[in-house]
Formats: structure tokens, sequence, C-alpha cells
């Protein structure tokens, strides 16, 4: 794997990571305000633009790495949207949530060396 290939699955997963707590975060502050708000509006934009650059980087991956070796690394995005999750939008990180987390990330690493 070349230095390119391994930065861009990192970018890729830090935009997934990125989209999935600026839509979680749109969603709560959508509730108290509505959809309309300009707070959950820019946070919805970004979570869609994150998104989109997680998209097609990992086309873009794909086009030439082989999925058995892209996938495990998103399998990493699991343990790090809880931790995430836990410092920026205060989620409560218990141990059971932990523990399950690195089981499915094991679990991913596992599946993939077969």
């Amino acid at each position: 794997m070349t230095w390119l290939a391994f930065i861009l699955i990192l970018v890729a997963l830090v935009a997934f990571v990125a989209g999935q707590l600026f839509l979680k975060h749109a969603m709560e502050s959508s509730t108290a305000t509505g959809l309309r708000d300009r707070k959950v509006i820019f946070f919805l934009c970004w979570g869609v633009l994150s998104m989109t650059i997680h998209f097609f980087v990992t086309l873009g991956l794909l086009a030439h790495l082989d999925l058995s070796y892209v996938y495990p690394f998103q399998g990493l995005s699991v343990i790090i949207i809880s931790l995430a999750a836990a410092i920026v939008l205060r989620e409560k990180l218990t141990v059971q949530l932990t523990i399950g987390a690195l089981l499915i990330s094991a679990g991913i690493e596992f599946v993939s060396l077969s």
C-alpha cells in the first residue's frame, strides 16, 4: 500500500466520523428549534458534505484497492465514533458500549484476515 492510499483511507474515515457527528448534532438541535433553524441547516449541510466526501473517496479507493483491504479500516469507525460522541456530543460512554464497540471492530478485523 502506498502512503497516498493510507492517507486517503484516513481522509475517508475522518469524513465519515465527522459526517455522523454533524448529522447527529443537527438532529438533536432540530428537536428544539425545528428543521428550518440556521444552526440545524448549517450542521446538516456539513454532515452531508462530509458524508459525500467519504462516499467519493471510498469509491476511489475501491477502484484501486481490494474491498477486503479497505473495509477493515471502516471497522475502526465504530470505536472512533463512540469516543468522538462521548467527547464532542457529551454522550455517555458505558462499559457495555465500549466492550461492544471493541468486539464489533475486532470481528471485522478477524473476518478481513480470512
